[in-house]
């Protein structure tokens, strides 16, 4: 079974054969068109597979570390990567993320996106310009207030900053979960372009009522913990992937979770973090290939349920 940490041979057969060979076509030629979706509010189309920052881009200014976020962002954009998120939050993180950027010998298209994570205007906006230095981006393509944090003050300036074309894309996020009732009422009255929140094969509070709410607001969607902090793992950890992952062009577990995710007709784009080659590797492969159907989503969270 080709494991998160560890590819080994898949099961026996045709599964196996069929996993492996995707996985060297994808990650040889990438002759599988990369899966895109639309951002309502323009119709323009982003890869379905980003990068978050949080926690894995928070680490210190030297030759090491630089030398394998370096890496991990190479393979993103080598696999079709271009959303990049990141946070003031996350404390190093826009700060490499920039410093690998400005190291490129040949800038790569990305879609830079941050939030603003203060109070008040005048702080919101000496943070915003402060992220812009960070990451080396000027304008952001989103910035999202993040957390809900004085929401009404940075709502005004992020529409403003809209306005004068400072940043393409405005929204909102959660973190955690938490103050659903404020977040739905801002997307129901504020005209956001994006929203970002926690989703996953484990976690799918929000199918019943943010993911609904976002598609007929016509609002991207940004999700995060896509792998619920890694626990999914700890579920499947030993298990074999059932045959149905093969016709869903996935070769490991976090192909499948991700999978699961983008079969969801409201999800626009997914960020798993990592700053492990491997994994952002593994991750990419998500960015091709089939896109189950409601049934194949049905028998993905029938299978996972039977591992609890």
């Amino acid at each position: 079974m080709i494991k998160r940490r560890q590819a080994i041979t898949l099961g026996a057969g045709l599964l196996a054969a069929k996993a492996l060979n995707l996985a060297a076509e994808i990650d040889t030629s990438h002759n599988l068109p990369v899966i895109e979706r639309a951002i309502p509010s323009t119709g323009e189309t982003i890869p379905v597979i980003g990068m978050g920052t949080s926690r894995t881009f928070d680490t210190p200014n030297d030759p090491q570390a630089l030398a394998q976020l370096t890496d991990v962002m190479q393979a993103f954009f080598s696999a079709g990567g271009t959303v990049i998120d990141s946070s003031p939050m996350y404390g190093n993180a826009e700060a490499r993320v920039g410093d690998v950027l400005r190291a490129m010998a040949q800038r790569p298209t990305v879609f830079a996106a941050t939030k603003v994570w203060t109070t008040g205007k005048d702080e919101g906006i000496s943070q915003m310009q402060q992220s812009e230095e960070r990451m080396a981006v000027t304008p952001f393509d989103l910035i999202a207030i993040h957390n809900l944090q004085d929401w009404r003050t940075h709502v005004a300036t992020l529409k403003d900053w809209k306005e004068q074309g400072k940043v393409r894309y405005i929204g909102i996020t959660t973190s955690h979960g938490r103050d659903h009732e404020d977040f739905l009422q801002v997307m129901a009255e504020e005209p956001l372009d994006f929203v970002q929140f926690s989703y996953n094969i484990e976690d799918r509070v929000a199918e019943d009522r943010l993911l609904p709410l976002a598609q007929d607001r016509g609002i991207a969607t940004m999700i995060n913990r896509p792998f619920q902090r890694g626990s999914l793992f700890a579920r499947t950890r030993g298990k074999n992937l059932p045959p149905l992952a093969a016709d869903l062009q996935c070769a490991s577990w976090g192909q499948f979770f991700l999978k699961f995710i983008l079969a969801h007709p409201a999800v626009t784009n997914i960020i798993p973090a990592t700053s492990k080659l491997h994994h952002m590797q593994d991750n990419m492969m998500a960015n091709f290939g089939a896109v189950p159907d409601a049934e194949q989503r049905e028998e993905m969270l029938r299978v996972f349920k039977a591992f609890s």
